[in-house]
């Protein structure tokens, strides 16, 4: 890959001024050679082979950054869904695999490792109950695991049961970990349609389908796009804007695949994919809903909301995917509410509502992410609210994915507080209408009849 002199300049300019950087590079291992009946073999075999692969992962991240100038935030790993690896039905045994993972990643220096997981979307085996039952005890004394759960797919429906279930666990998660405001419950991602090759935590994960190891990265400048939409001004039209964010997406992939492909190269494994996702943090600046405002929106959650974040989101990956033959993950935007500064300021002004971003979930990257509620809403509500957000992405045929904390002890406006790119958001209201009868039927529901592709 070659660039020119004109880009090199435009790049430097993207970095020092605009909050380009490279969100994650991570190293993607399967495990399915570390499986054992033995549990402390087992975890001991993941152990191993995590220090084994990963011990240079965060040394030639830094000697990439050093010597092409972009900044590399996270070095993370992902795993083959443990559910898939762990022969056991019993939950405790979980615990002892996950502070295995957990001590791993700390001798290697990557910041979170996902994996955790488990494939529920037609039903549950033992061994994944075995997991699921395990995780608010795994979310409560790990630092850096992470978790997920499918419980939706085109092809299956939604499985309400599972919906049920995770209501239940994110409550016992939240009250785990309530001395930080429910911090569990920001490592636990639940999805429908979940990819195998997403780079971004918390929902990554190493799927069935990959190689025995590859380099995902998630590249990320929301900066880099409202600069560009701020120099063109505000009397474009819609379709210059769209053009404006495309080319900018194409030059950002390009510096992205540049550090993916050499850091495959210098460890020795597969280049995977790179994720187009424009992924906020709490940093001024850094910012998704801020480019909905220089579009003109008064703040995100205005009406016009869902529009420009489609217009948004099909930019990028009409310029990402022309810059990159290894386009992949979730690749689009991210609207969590706690990682965005102009979120977190709508959110705070009432601008924003759960139900208005359950609707610009229609046509983003993920879901509702880092969202905060009461910590008295019932694990019934929580379920009804997975399943909406679930049926979204079903109907779509697109990934959606619920990260929601009900937090311990607050009430609506208060804020919970996470630091450092997981950030601080306002508790939001949700309906007090219940769901509890409709999610007490219990079952699944079935795939809808765009599934039926063969």
């Amino acid at each position: 890959m070659k660039f020119s002199p004109e880009e090199i300049y435009e790049t430097v300019g993207m970095i020092a001024y605009e909050k380009l950087d490279i969100r994650t590079v991570t190293l993607g291992l399967s495990l399915w050679d570390c499986s054992d009946p033995d549990i402390k073999a087992c975890g001991r075999k993941i152990g191993e082979k995590m220090r084994r692969k990963a011990e240079k992962l965060r040394s030639t991240a830094l000697d990439i950054e050093a010597q092409y100038g972009l900044p590399i935030v996270n070095t993370r790993i992902s795993l083959t869904p443990l559910a898939m690896v762990v022969p056991t039905r019993e939950p405790e045994a979980f615990l002892d695999i996950a502070v295995a993972i957990d001590e791993a990643a700390r001798d290697v220096g990557v910041n979170f490792v996902g994996g955790f997981s488990a494939l529920v979307h037609k039903g549950e085996t033992d061994v994944d109950k075995a997991l699921i039952a395990s995780l608010p005890k795994v979310l409560s004394t790990t630092e850096r695991l992470c978790s997920s759960v499918s419980v939706a797919s085109l092809r299956t429906g939604i499985n309400i049961d599972a919906c049920h279930m995770m209501g239940r666990i994110l409550k016992e998660t939240a009250e785990a970990t309530a001395k930080d405001d429910g911090l569990g419950c920001a490592k636990l991602v639940i999805f429908a349609n979940a990819v195998e090759d997403n780079p971004f935590m918390a929902g990554a994960f190493f799927g069935p389908g990959e190689p025995e190891n590859a380099i995902l990265v998630g590249v990320s400048g929301p900066g880099t796009v409202r600069r560009a939409l701020e120099k063109l001004g505000p009397k474009a039209n819609l379709g210059e804007v769209a053009e404006t964010i495309k080319k900018t997406a194409f030059k950002i992939t390009r510096a992205g695949e540049l550090v993916g492909r050499e850091m495959a190269r210098r460890l020795g494994v597969s280049f995977g994919i790179l994720d187009l996702s424009l992924a906020p943090t709490p940093a001024e600046g850094d910012s998704v809903a801020q480019i909905l405002e220089v579009m003109g929106l008064g703040r995100a959650g205005a009406p016009g909301s869902t529009a420009a974040l489609m217009m948004l989101n099909d930019a990028v990956k009409k310029g990402g995917s022309f810059a990159s033959s290894s386009v992949g993950g979730l690749s689009g935007a991210f609207i969590p509410v706690s990682e965005d500064a102009a979120m977190i300021r709508a959110a705070c002004e009432g601008a924003i509502t759960i139900e208005k971003l359950e609707a610009m979930t229609a046509v983003c990257s993920v879901g509702l992410d880092m969202v905060a509620v009461p910590g008295d809403t019932s694990a019934e509500t929580l379920a009804g609210i997975i399943a909406d957000e679930m049926a979204i992405g079903v109907a779509n045929n697109k990934t959606t994915a619920v990260r929601i904390i009900p937090a311990p002890g607050k009430k609506v406006g208060e804020m919970v507080r996470f630091g450092g790119l997981l950030g601080e958001a306002p508790v939001m209201p949700v309906s007090k209408v219940s769901a509890e009868g409709f999610i007490r039927r219990g079952g699944r529901i079935p795939a809808p009849l765009q599934g039926l592709r063969n």
